[in-house]
């Protein structure tokens, strides 16, 4: 059940940035983009904190802002590669995050031999490398930078969310922020880029990609709600084959043999990676990704599993936070 629920949220956020892409073909501007990604998880969360009564102000402004800086860029950055590059490329390029983390680890970490390390940053820069070729040789070698400065600054902005969590703010307050923010930075854009006119077709793109975010989050929380952290981060990876077929279906973008290698060169990185930053939680004693139960709001459980879900900033335990307070009602 674990997996399956993995592999739901992973088909909803490949549905996503495929209704991404597919508003940014009817003519939706990127500020509207990232405004319907932002209100669902607003108004989710904030009519949760106001039944249960929790406290939204942080524990720390500073710390926010310098995480929803990282998140927001990477956010945009990510948004505008899945408009304008074939959707499994952009996906790709989404998940590269793991791979600029085990870089930092190399670089400014304890770890600079470990040759595990070495090897998943070997593979992931050669899937990078495999997924580009076919969009330099298309023009769009721009859109593919952005999209890896994208994956990049995920990864930043995903070690500032361990600060969050050593910090002992709460994963909810977390999202609910960092939704704020992103909002507030689409209203900003359509103040800049102005409303543009929608037809039915980009409403309906914009709206289930909303739900979809939404959902994904939901049953991704559940997921990891149920049992091991390793299975359920390693199957987060199948969003790369679901945008595939979806690209394949809408816009017939057929991988060449080329991209399918790098993209499993970059499934393998991120594996590899997933499963060292694993084995050595368990060697140092008691820093296992484990489960974060409704009410935890710290330390190493919380920033551990955080960590794991590379590619998905600003996951939340919505659903087992809602059990919960049903429960104490």
């Amino acid at each position: 059940m674990q997996s399956l629920w993995m592999l739901l949220a992973s088909a909803m956020f490949a549905l996503m940035g495929a209704c991404i892409k597919m508003a940014s073909d009817y003519a939706a501007s990127l500020p509207q983009v990232v405004l319907f990604r932002g209100v669902p998880s607003v108004l989710a969360l904030y009519a949760w904190a106001m039944l249960t009564h929790r406290r939204i102000a942080p524990t720390s402004w500073k710390l926010h802002i310098w995480r929803n800086l990282s998140g927001i860029t990477a956010m945009w950055l990510g948004f505008y590669a899945l408009a304008h590059l074939p959707l499994s490329t952009a996906v790709s390029l989404n998940y590269t995050s793991p791979l600029f983390i085990a870089v930092g680890v190399l670089c400014w970490g304890t770890a600079r031999r470990d040759p595990v390390r070495i090897i998943a940053v070997a593979l992931g820069f050669l899937g990078v490398i495999g997924v580009l070729r076919p969009s330099v040789e298309h023009e769009h070698f721009h859109a593919a930078l952005v999209g890896l400065a994208g994956g990049a600054m995920a990864a930043v902005a995903m070690m500032q969310v361990r600060q969050l969590g050593r910090a002992g703010e709460a994963e909810w307050r977390t999202v609910l922020i960092f939704s704020i923010f992103v909002c507030v930075s689409s209203l900003v854009g359509l103040g800049i880029d102005g409303w543009r006119p929608l037809d039915a077709r980009a409403w309906l793109a914009l709206v289930v990609m909303g739900a979809s975010g939404m959902v994904g989050q939901l049953a991704m929380t559940r997921a990891f709600g149920l049992g091991s952290t390793l299975l359920t981060a390693a199957l987060q990876y199948s969003t790369i084959i679901f945008a595939t077929l979806l690209g394949m279906l809408f816009w017939n973008d057929h991988p060449d043999i080329i991209a399918w290698a790098g993209m499993v060169f970059i499934i393998g990185s991120g594996l590899l990676s997933i499963w060292r930053t694993f084995v050595k939680g368990r060697a140092s004693g008691g820093a296992v990704p484990v489960r974060v139960l409704p009410g935890r709001t710290g330390g190493t459980a919380g920033q551990k599993s955080l960590w794991l879900r590379a590619p998905v900033v600003g996951a939340v335990r919505l659903t087992r936070m809602v059990q919960a307070w049903k429960s104490r009602r």
